[in-house]
């Protein structure tokens, strides 16, 4: 039996000082077909939209980490998201995708790591499959491809194990943006990150994806 349980919050926004309740993954035993971007779709209760957080507020946004393990927020990200993501909260309640916007916003003016943001970026496109939103999920996808690629530019950022595996992710984002040409740069890459970590299985996923694209992991 797949389960997911929810547990009610109480979070403190470190950007305006509002307390309020939020809902979050208890026990998540949910199980479902894993996309080749990395997409979990399941039936029923999608734990997904309960990743991150959305101070109604202000717009502050981040994992329950980002509100309960820090002090107060610097005096730009204060700016920013005030200037930036309150204008745009409304009476009605905000779809998952653009929680995780706002999240990747706040992350990246609060200096986090391009491998965290890109994570935060590629969620709200997988929320955007969930949400039918085919033009937001692109415009995701592409922030998310961004972020990679600037992990993939230090090997200090990603661990040498995962950089063959980040490598193909690219370029399936890419494949899924559109851009064959793209893609398929990224995809060639595979091979040279894999021989350092010595594990073919991204060799064989980016040999796929290129010749006969699939949408999901057999």
């Amino acid at each position: 039996m797949t389960t997911v349980a929810l547990k009610i919050i109480e979070l403190r926004c470190p950007n305006c000082g509002n307390e309020f309740t939020s809902k979050a993954i208890q026990a998540d035993g949910a199980a479902g077909r894993q996309h080749t971007d990395f997409h979990v779709r399941t039936s029923g209760i999608e734990p997904l939209r309960y990743g991150v957080h959305l101070c109604g507020r202000c717009g502050y946004a981040s994992r329950e980490d980002g509100f309960s393990q820090r002090g107060e927020v610097s005096y730009e990200v204060q700016q920013r998201v005030w200037d930036e993501l309150a204008p745009r909260l409304s009476a009605a309640a905000s779809p998952a995708s653009e929680k995780y916007e706002f999240a990747a916003k706040v992350a990246t003016w609060d200096g986090a790591d391009p491998l965290t943001v890109g994570d935060l970026w590629l969620r709200a496109a997988w929320c955007c499959v969930e949400e039918g939103d085919i033009e937001a999920e692109r415009y995701y996808r592409q922030y998310a491809v961004q972020s990679f690629e600037e992990a993939l530019e230090s090997y200090d950022r990603i661990d040498p194990n995962d950089r063959a595996k980040i490598t193909y992710l690219v370029g399936e984002l890419w494949r899924r943006i559109g851009d064959g040409a793209r893609a398929k740069a990224w995809f060639e890459r595979v091979p040279d990150e894999a021989n350092r970590a010595g594990d073919g299985t991204w060799v064989r996923w980016a040999e796929r994806q290129h010749a006969n694209p699939s949408e999901w992991f057999v």
